[in-house]
Formats: C-alpha cells, sequence, structure tokens
C-alpha cells in the first residue's frame, strides 16, 4: 500500500479521508487546553524519569569532559600539523 502523498499501483494519490480528519478535529476540539491537566502531565512524565545517582552522575561527566579535551587536543594536533605542511609546501 502507498503511503500518504505517494501514487498507489493505480496512479491516483493516496490522501487521509476526510472522516479521519474530521474525527481528529472533533477529538482535538473536545480536549481543549486546560493548565491543570498540563501540570498533571508534566508531574506525570517526571516521575517516569530514571534520575541517576550522585556517583553515575559524576563519572559520566567526567568521562564526557575527558573525551571533549582528549578530541580538541586530536584536532588542534592535526590543525597545527596541516599548517605546518603547508608552510612547508607553499612558502618556500
Amino acid at each position: 500500500m502507498a503511503k500518504k502523498g505517494e501514487a498507489d499501483v493505480t496512479g491516483k494519490e493516496v490522501k487521509d479521508s476526510k472522516e479521519a480528519k474530521d474525527v481528529k478535529k472533533v477529538e482535538e476540539a473536545k480536549s481543549g487546553f486546560s493548565p491543570a491537566g498540563f501540570t498533571q502531565g508534566i508531574k506525570e512524565e517526571l516521575d517516569k524519569v530514571v534520575w541517576p545517582s550522585r556517583q553515575q552522575l559524576i563519572s559520566e561527566s567526567l568521562a564526557v569532559i575527558l573525551m571533549v579535551t582528549l578530541s580538541a587536543t586530536v584536532i588542534y594536533l592535526v590543525d597545527n600539523f596541516f599548517g605546518w605542511a603547508a608552510r612547508q609546501v607553499f612558502l618556500q
């Protein structure tokens, strides 16, 4: 079956049915926006989060800092090497 926006075997473009769009609009209108519901949803989602322990947070932060430092050092050294090589070739 062709996806929305693509042509199917008969060459007709596949689109969502008008009825499905109408149902979505009605559902959205019924739900509306409620600040209390929004706040409740935020609380429910934050309750699902698995927060790292202090030790895990520290060790993973140090690992990230170390990897960024090593990557920056390697990029710096490679850049200096190619700069030196370019000066040797083009400034003689």
